[in-house]
């Protein structure tokens, strides 16, 4: 497949010219995955099927680029679904570009009968969508599409008037209720697809040779080599990973559960498979099913099930708040002022910051946050995003970041609320850095959990809740296993002293807070 921007000459494979062997395109978003896919099942069960997947350009289409850890794991996972999709003989053909020119193309070259694929639940890629199906049955090709990566469906989960949620409880409480029915007997018990399976015949080193083409991953990156030695991305590697967690709760019988242990980053007994999830290569159907026919202990069930809760959440609101990455839920905290850097931001060149503070207080009620000079403001944000505040948790959890594409998720707790709190650095300058260098950066969790962290989301953790990396790290980390191991350089006149003082700076973020607080809307 060519792959430049928007027109292109489609590559296709050749198909067979039978009328019994019609030819199906499976579109893979974010599901690259065999197991537990039902829009690849419909394309197989409707004939010869050929695979498809585009990087969209976001100068076409609107979308925001992938971060760079994220388009290292889209790689590594496009070329894990390329070989097992080779088995059966489906080719895998990638695009950059447009899919509302480079789908109908395929589909016209290809003569193709059927195209299938699983829903997406944002913006602009739900109109993207809308826009392809219309052109496709328009020319007399049917589309079918199917519940994508979530546990249900936003549209189908509403409160006793109607509504989309706003709090989790609740929230948490209606999902539970309907995914408590009896389990579906479709959703499979083991790795692979559970029906039939054929495609019109691959070449696999053109299927890999065409993920070359992507350039995901620019050639001589010396950072993803500790990605590579942290994960195994694609669908082998997610059911290992989610078996071998299980397999590690159930032998536990004398050290701390998940329920009792996810809190302390030094331990090894969280799942750790927010990115498989991110990108569809293990469903959250499959995981919440198994995890509820298991043996595990009830506490940790139900804790690991509500964070896989949590998650629908999230997506649940970015539905219903498109503007989520952009815009505070609560509108009183368009009047804080954060510090805030719009133009000179190395974000900017991936993601257009603009300046939410469209109503800001008047001179006399302007706050002096702790970092308050333009060269504080960069020298701060370097050092949160380096690892270098003297702040020990905060900066093993930014380094852990930078190293692996991950970071424990208590930990992103305390690295975020100090970005917001004590920092007093606006919490998209946060979100974009994470978005940049997790493996697990996805539109609805990291915008959602940044602006929870700040205190203007939905749901959020109450701005006064300010924590303080040095208590947590004693209540977490007592004996520093955590903090050691990210910063080996600890103990030694080398590492730096605190950039900011964390009870001057909390008091400070609270007196901001309070000249604010009169001016809180109810969130849309």
């Amino acid at each position: 497949m060519n792959n430049s921007c928007g027109t292109q000459q489609i590559e296709t494979p050749d198909t067979q010219t039978s009328s019994a062997n019609t030819t199906s395109i499976m579109w893979f978003r974010d599901d690259l995955r065999l197991t537990d896919n039902s829009a690849l099942a419909a394309a197989a069960a409707e004939g010869n099927v050929v695979a498809l997947y585009v990087v969209e350009d976001p100068n076409l289409t609107g979308v925001r680029a992938l971060g760079g850890a994220s388009n290292w794991w889209l790689d590594q996972s496009l070329r894990d679904l390329a070989k097992r999709l080779d088995t059966f003989g489906i080719p895998l053909l990638t695009e950059h570009g447009d899919p509302r020119l480079a789908l109908p193309q395929l589909a016209n070259d290809l003569n193709a009968t059927f195209v299938a694929w699983s829903e997406r639940y944002h913006e602009p890629q739900r109109s993207i969508d809308a826009a392809v199906k219309e052109k496709l049955e328009t020319s007399g090709i049917p589309v079918h599409e199917f519940p994508g990566h979530l546990l249900l469906q936003p549209w189908n989960i509403t409160n006793g008037q109607g509504n989309p949620y706003k709090v989790f409880t609740p929230f948490g409480k209606k999902l539970k209720e309907l995914l408590d029915e009896p389990a579906d007997p479709a959703v499979p018990t083991q790795i692979g697809p559970d029906f039939p399976l054929s495609g019109t015949g691959s070449s696999l080193d053109d299927s890999l040779s065409n993920i070359d083409a992507l350039n995901l991953v620019p050639s001589g990156s010396q950072w993803t080599e500790g990605l590579q030695s942290r994960w195994a991305p694609g669908e082998v590697g997610a059911q290992e990973r989610f078996q071998r967690f299980i397999t590690t709760l159930l032998n536990n019988s004398e050290g701390k559960g998940y329920a009792e242990g996810r809190d302390i980053p030094a331990l090894k007994v969280t799942s750790e498979l927010s990115p498989h999830l991110r990108f569809g290569e293990i469903s959250p159907r499959f995981i919440w099913h198994s995890i509820t026919r298991s043996s595990l202990a009830p506490q940790d069930s139900k804790s690991f099930l509500s964070e896989l809760m949590w998650r629908d959440f999230a997506w649940h609101r970015l539905f219903h708040r498109p503007n989520l990455a952009e815009v505070n839920v609560r509108s009183e905290f368009d009047h804080f002022d954060w510090l805030w850097d719009s133009e000179n931001d190395v974000a900017t060149t991936h993601h257009d910051l603009t300046d939410p503070r469209t109503r800001p207080l008047s001179k006399k009620a302007r706050h002096q946050l702790p970092i308050t000079e333009a060269d504080q403001f960069e020298k701060a944000l370097i050092a949160w995003r380096s690892g270098t505040t003297g702040i020990r948790l905060v900066d093993a959890g930014m380094r852990e970041l930078w190293a692996t594409g991950h970071m424990h998720n208590r930990v992103r707790m305390i690295v975020a609320s100090f970005l917001t709190k004590n920092f007093g650095i606006h919490w998209r300058h946060g979100e974009e850095w994470f978005w940049q260098t997790l493996v697990d950066a996805d539109p609805a969790s990291n915008a959602f959990n940044w602006q929870w962290a700040a205190g203007c989301g939905d749901d959020a953790s109450p701005y006064f809740r300010v924590f303080n990396p040095e208590l947590q790290a004693k209540k977490f980390d007592p004996d520093g296993i955590y903090v050691s191991s990210w910063i080996p350089e600890l103990n030694s006149p080398n590492y730096p002293q605190p950039l900011v003082d964390l009870k001057e700076s909390r008091a400070a973020a609270l007196e901001q807070y309070d000249r604010i607080k009169s001016l809180r809307e109810s969130p849309a």
